[in-house]
């Protein structure tokens, strides 16, 4: 990309502030964070409901970037940069992306759907890669942000387009189809996700279709519902394995761990094998199949190439690696799309100062080998990459490109290289084509733990924060709870995340939480609600801010702020309302004026209280007089002290039910993590974690048989036995167990029967195919943590939080 700013302006019908008129923008941008912000970028200020990117304008500016597109100009900066004002930047994004989309004219296959889309696109690529330069969607980047991003991408080199659209509602498909404008369409399955956007599955259809508008060719299962939508001068390419009178019929034979299609199209008749048995997948591969046969490859290129189609993984996964390293595995593909994609999302891991990339050769990038390797030079420069460790016959030839660079000619030789390779507190992002297989070099460099590891969905987090933003006021601020291991699922990489959604606070337990935090690169203010006095020394040294609720804990920790010689160190007071737990009671007030007035050493950061029962609507007057008591305590204190600190009172629930007491600020809990006592509320937040396992062993069993301790379960005929390795040390209650709970098998419900042990639990999978080493669903959107909760009458915290540290977490962005 090449293109003077002047000639952008009319294009997204821009208000320009031009301060340097000869701009050239030779890259996009929409995340302030990103390492390729540059002097040649134009950056995109996005505003959403709870974000609004113009604030990060200024840092940027200080680093370098000479040109936005805004919806308005923030204050005294208006002479430092090129502004291009307009009503809706992502509307701009997208008008932009229509403009450079229409500069190249070679095919694009657009592809929609409820299911399959991701997948359709990353074996289409796979399929075709061999005769094309393809430029396609990085992962899922469906969305009305990531599809004019994808296609932002497109450089001359290319001659061959396949994106994919997402959309939520209507009115959403018309800005994607100018976008990508595709050539030819494909129709994934539709299904139920997203229904709540669309009135009815009509509405649903109508919206998908109208990425097709103008395609030559519309490849679909042939469906009646949705040909009935379908405008006659659409002509349609359709496949079936039940209506005879579609372009392609095909019939099914399953085998153990592989299909047979036999296909019918015209006069020709052919066989394809897929390492697949399952309806999904063989309705993706049929979508491929038809993309093949109307571009013209024969039938042997298709059963050839269609034999060696593979799982898609569509996540970048962080992993624990061996020696106290991070392992970053995106070991599926590699394009230098995904490449910047990858290396954005290392440059969030903060956990080790340095950087390892393993990469190997990178395919479909469009450019020349010299280009593609100077730009991946650049690239690994920028983002401080301290080694790089190439594989493959062409990147190795480009290895005097990299900075302290090992070279392989393949993933072999790398293995038995591996142990003098020295892999020591640093992050490593394994970047790799499928054909290398770097999922061998993950299995060497991931810690070993048992099999079983807890999913945590990073843009889940985002999404629940988001939503709980959405109900406080503009100037309301954010403290979020991080306290007792992130509630279960990590501390340090939740706080990562919150840190760049720029949260004001973040609250810990206990002195060592936030020692932690500190000593892993976390800067923002941290609350320490429970401090031992003990730990003040350690506190002050690590810049932590102690909640102060007793006269004996406040004259502790004065004493060691003289000691230290401190100025306005920011401290809490805590006022008891009613939870009667800690806290400084009405009648205590008087005497820690007296102490505190005067005083240098310390500054009261803040005032707060805590709800005791604001999720119970019954309690409302309870609640109602805690709000009015802290009301009267903390202005009693602001007045006598003459001074104004942030006031806090709601936790999660109270922001919910009593927006009234937002006071200065909030504090968030569970909310994040996707739990809510209101079952309305409930289905508005998204599942975070999820605990998975696998089956270790299968057998069965006859009536009067037993299963586990105590003879606690007795079958009463025959029955199909799973052992699972997860048990009350890895924090399942036993409780749960015997009929109580149970966990999903290929998306069935297995009991649990008898007594859960230690370390394994065994469920009843009678009627459920699965095999040994089939994943198994502990917990997750079902059950979710809400529903074992009221099955053993607890609540979801104690779930969440007695989850071992034994058990890996995995987390990731879709």
């Amino acid at each position: 990309m090449s293109i003077p700013i002047q000639n952008i302006i009319p294009v997204i019908e821009a208000k320009a502030t031009i301060e340097l008129v000869d701009e050239i923008i030779e890259n996009v941008s929409i995340d302030s964070r990103s390492q390729q912000n540059n002097n040649k970028t134009l950056f995109f200020a996005l505003v959403g409901p709870n974000h609004d990117a113009h604030i990060y304008i200024n840092d940027l500016i200080d680093k370098g970037v000479n040109n936005f597109v805004v919806n308005y100009i923030p204050d005294n900066i208006n002479d430092k940069a090129n502004f291009l004002v307009v009503d809706n930047t992502l509307f701009a994004l997208q008008n932009f992306a229509s403009y450079y989309r229409a500069l190249f004219s070679f095919p694009v296959i657009g592809v929609t759907g409820s299911n399959g889309k991701t997948i359709v696109k990353e074996w289409l690529n796979f399929l075709l890669s061999p005769d094309y330069n393809i430029i396609r969607s990085p992962k899922s980047y469906n969305s009305q942000v990531g599809v004019p991003l994808s296609v932002i991408a497109i450089n001359e080199h290319h001659n061959l387009g396949i994106f994919e659209a997402g959309i939520s509602t209507i009115g959403e498909m018309v800005r994607l189809q100018k976008v990508i404008q595709p050539t030819i369409g494909i129709l994934t399955n539709i299904g139920s996700a997203h229904d709540e956007g669309f009135v009815d599955i009509s509405q649903k259809i109508k919206e998908k279709l109208k990425l097709f508008s103008d395609v030559e060719v519309l490849i679909l299962h042939k469906n009646k519902t949705i040909e009935a939508f379908l405008k006659s001068e659409i002509k349609t390419f359709t496949w079936s394995s039940q209506d005879r009178s579609a372009d392609v019929y095909y019939q099914k034979k399953s085998f153990d761990n592989h299909s047979v299609l036999n296909i019918t199209y015209k006069n020709l008749c052919f066989s394809i094998s897929i390492p697949f048995t399952d309806d999904a997948s063989l309705e993706n591969c049929m979508h491929c199949v038809l993309t093949m046969l109307y571009m013209g490859y024969n039938d042997e290129i298709i059963q050839s190439r269609v034999s060696e189609l593979f799982p898609v993984e569509m996540r970048l996964k962080v992993k624990n690696g061996i020696n106290n390293c991070t392992l970053i595995d995106d070991s599926y593909s590699s394009d230098f799309q995904s490449l910047k994609i990858a290396l954005d999302f290392l440059e969030h891991q903060k956990q080790h100062k340095k950087r390892t990339l393993i990469l190997s050769d990178i395919f479909q990038s469009g450019l020349s080998d010299d280009e593609l390797y100077a730009r991946v030079s650049q690239l690994i420069i920028s983002y401080k990459i301290k080694r790089v460790i190439c594989i493959g016959d062409t990147v190795v030839k480009f290895k005097h490109k990299f900075l302290n660079s090992i070279s392989f000619q393949s993933t072999k030789d790398f293995i038995k290289a591996f142990e003098s390779l020295d892999f020591d507190n640093e992050t490593i992002l394994i970047k790799g084509s499928r054909q290398f297989e770097f999922e061998n070099i993950v299995s060497l460099l991931e810690e070993k733990t048992h099999e079983t590891v807890l999913e945590i969905n990073l843009n889940s987090i985002s999404h629940n924060l988001n939503y709980f933003k959405s109900k406080l006021k503009p100037k309301t601020k954010v403290m979020v709870m991080v306290k007792a291991f992130g509630y279960g699922s990590g501390s340090y990489e939740i706080a990562r995340l919150l840190a760049h959604h720029k949260v004001d606070y973040l609250g810990v337990a206990f002195a060592d939480e936030g020692i932690e935090l500190r000593k892993a690169g976390i800067d923002l203010p941290i609350m320490v609600l429970n401090p031992e006095m003990t730990s003040f020394s350690s506190m002050i040294q690590y810049n932590l801010e102690p909640e102060i609720y007793s006269i004996r804990q406040l004259k502790a920790f004065l004493k060691i702020a003289d000691q230290k010689e401190l100025t306005n160190y920011p401290i809490h007071v805590k006022i008891n309302t009613g939870m009667n737990r800690l806290g400084f009671d009405t009648e205590i007030l008087p005497e820690l004026v007296s102490i505190l007035k005067g005083l240098t050493s310390i500054k009261v950061k803040s005032i707060l209280s805590h709800l005791a029962s604001s999720d119970v609507l019954s309690h409302n007057e309870f609640t109602l007089k805690q709000i009015s008591d802290f009301e009267k305590d903390s202005s009693f204190l602001m007045k006598e002290l003459k001074i104004n600190p942030i006031r806090h009172i709601c936790n999660t629930s109270g922001i919910s039910n009593y927006p009234e007491a937002q006071y200065d600020m909030v504090r968030l809990g569970i909310g994040l993590y996707g739990v809510s006592n209101d079952e309305d509320e409930i289905h508005l937040l998204e599942n975070v974690g999820t605990l998975k396992s696998v089956i270790s062993q299968i057998r069965e069993i006859h009536e009067g048989e037993s299963v586990g301790y105590s003879r606690r379960f007795m079958a009463e005929g025959k029955t199909k036995v799973a052992t699972i390795p997860i048990g009350y040390a890895d924090g399942i209650s036993r409780a749960w167990g015997n009929g109580v709970g149970y966990v999903v098998v290929n998306n069935q419900q297995a009991p649990i029967i008898g007594s859960i042990c230690m370390d394994m639990l065994m469920v009843d999978v009678t009627g459920i195919n699965c095999t040994e080493g089939t994943s198994v669903i502990i917990f997750g959107k079902d059950p979710s943590v809400v529903t074992i909760a009221k099955g053993i009458k607890t609540i979801p915290y104690e779930i969440l939080t007695s989850i071992s540290e034994r058990v890996k977490r995995v987390f990731y962005r879709e």
